[in-house]
């Protein structure tokens, strides 16, 4: 089968390194792609938003599978185009509806279907430019930190956690009257802060069977103890070590079942993965937001931990048939340690030429922001590559991971170099 995988971060690299090694796979394409997918597939020069310029592409190469990676094509509704297009319905992609996909393109979205569905969440309120002063009074009826959320896509910035009620007030009215966030804060979500420890558990799911895959716990933060700016993520770890069967007990029968369930009730048509960014809050777990897609740099520990063949488990996704997967769970720790441009999440330089990639032993290279420049591999983003190992602990996956980290070179690279320090 011809598959297409839209996307060029590092999500979508590790997507097209499982996807490679499937016999159901005859061709693979990835758009727009990295230097890293340029390995093992074909890059193409589409805007993952652009529906008009994929869709020609899909019917000239013939493409029987689509993996949408990042959230903004979902959130825009690239599945209905697929499925009311006479000439596209029969294309096994894989993502939510619109409809599916506002549990992420809307925070206020959300926190109403965990309502809706029991689902256990921080209590919240919503507000608007008109109702700004309001907004003020609800923070001063808090305690600290106080958190705040613009209620569209904001490209994993768009989440405030301030100490200072002033300081909240402020950046409130940054968000709301300001456009801090632009269109994505014309709405913003303020809820009570919980204080536990963050994980982050994937389904899979065709709208009415689920498989959970491997837990993760990413590390945010640009400075080492989880200090400084939010960035995309600087590295993850999988499984999460306090996540016992108990917990994951706890999970399944009071999120990830509702979650599924809600879904079905409500009649959202939903082929494709379900991210539950979680907080344990003494032993109990609570929803801190729905994303629509895998989380980045998430997949590339949780991805290469399924043993079982991709193609054929997202096949028996779109076929509805996910009941019938035996999904097989490599029994190792994976680690990922993400290497960023230096500045980065704030400004940052790019086009530094990128050496040491073939002297990795022993840990997979996940591209993310990368490209091929007069043959040389050189960044094109903040967060450049990714570098995952796997062994039997998370320590000795971590030890592989930060002994090949050494190995590569950039100008002004920077890696945290204390992940896992709240696991032990």
């Amino acid at each position: 089968m011809k598959i297409l995988i839209l996307g060029a971060g590092g999500r979508e690299h590790t997507f097209a390194h499982m996807i490679s090694q499937s016999e159901r796979c005859s061709k693979l394409f990835v758009a727009p792609g990295n230097a890293g997918t340029s390995k093992i597939a074909e890059n193409v020069d589409l805007k993952v938003t652009d529906f008009e310029a994929i869709k020609n592409f899909v019917l000239e190469k013939g493409i029987e599978m689509l993996v949408v990676g990042p959230e903004d094509p979902l959130v825009e509704g690239i599945a209905d185009f697929f499925t009311q297009n006479e000439q596209l319905k029969n294309v096994k992609l894989i993502g939510p509806s619109k409809r599916g996909a506002l549990l992420e393109g809307s925070k206020e979205r959300a926190k109403e279907f965990m309502l809706m569905h029991k689902i256990p969440t921080a209590a919240y309120e919503s507000f608007t430019e008109e109702s700004l002063e309001a907004g003020k009074s609800f923070l001063e009826m808090l305690d600290a930190p106080y958190v705040l959320k613009a209620d569209g896509l904001a490209a994993g910035k768009g989440v405030l956690i301030l100490e200072d009620l002033e300081e909240a007030k402020a950046e409130l009215e940054r968000m709301l009257a300001g456009k801090k966030f632009g269109a994505a804060s014309a709405k913003v979500v303020i809820e009570e802060f919980l204080d536990g420890i963050e994980l982050s558990v994937f389904v899979l799911t065709d709208g009415k069977n689920y498989k959970i895959l491997p837990t993760a716990k990413d590390y945010k933060r640009i400075g080492e103890g989880d200090t400084g700016l939010n960035t995309g993520g600087m590295g993850a770890i999988s499984p999460v070590p306090f996540a016992d069967k108990e917990f994951m007990q706890k999970i399944e029968e009071r999120i990830v079942k509702p979650t599924v369930d809600g879904l079905n009730e409500e009649d959202i048509s939903y082929k494709g993965f379900i991210f539950i960014g979680l907080i344990k809050v003494n032993n109990d777990p609570y929803v801190i937001e729905y994303n629509v897609r895998m989380g980045d740099p998430e997949t590339e520990v949780v991805l290469p931990r399924i043993k079982s063949d991709l193609v054929e488990v997202l096949e028996k996704t779109f076929d509805s048939k996910l009941d019938e997967v035996n999904l097989e769970i490599d029994d190792r720790a994976a680690t990922t340690v993400m290497m960023v441009s230096g500045g980065y999440p704030e400004a940052y330089e790019k086009g530094k030429e990128i050496s040491g990639l073939d002297e990795v032993e022993d840990s997979l290279l996940f591209h993310a922001g990368t490209k091929l420049e007069n043959g040389k591999v050189v960044t094109s983003g903040g967060r450049v590559i990714a570098i995952t190992s796997l062994d039997m602990d998370y320590k000795k996956a971590l030890k592989k991971s930060y002994q090949n980290a050494e190995k590569l070179h950039f100008d002004k690279m920077y890696f945290r170099k204390d992940l896992g320090f709240d696991l032990s």
